[in-house]
């Protein structure tokens, strides 16, 4: 399993941003995929799930305001956010698995600053 994020930048509160995921070796369109992300001095957090079957899912935080999204054809998750908030900054991950079980991607760096 290889999961490779990227997209990750620095931007100004209500500005947006759109993270990738290059996914492989394991069958991607039928893995229900996440995102998760860990902000400074915080633990790992679930934000938003495809179960790969056309239901998505978010945490309250970003209900709204992200949109996780697929292309099975091209094995690549992605995570378009709006309307971003300082409280978002962090690391943000890809993962195999729903909650925090699975397989974590080494991660891209999302600060939003004030």
């Amino acid at each position: 399993v290889q999961l490779v994020e990227s997209g990750g930048d620095s931007v100004q509160a209500g500005g947006s941003l759109r993270l990738s995921c290059a996914a492989s070796g394991f069958p991607f369109g039928t893995y229900y995929m996440s995102w998760g992300r860990q902000a400074p001095g915080n633990q790992r957090e679930w934000v938003a799930g495809d179960n790969a079957r056309g239901r998505t899912d978010y945490a309250d935080s970003v209900k709204g305001r992200f949109t996780i999204s697929r292309d099975n054809n091209k094995s690549i998750l992605y995570l378009q956010m709006d309307s971003l908030k300082p409280e978002d900054t962090g690391v943000y991950y890809c993962k195999t698995g729903s909650g925090l079980s699975g397989r974590w991607g080494q991660g891209t760096q999302v600060t939003v600053s004030p």
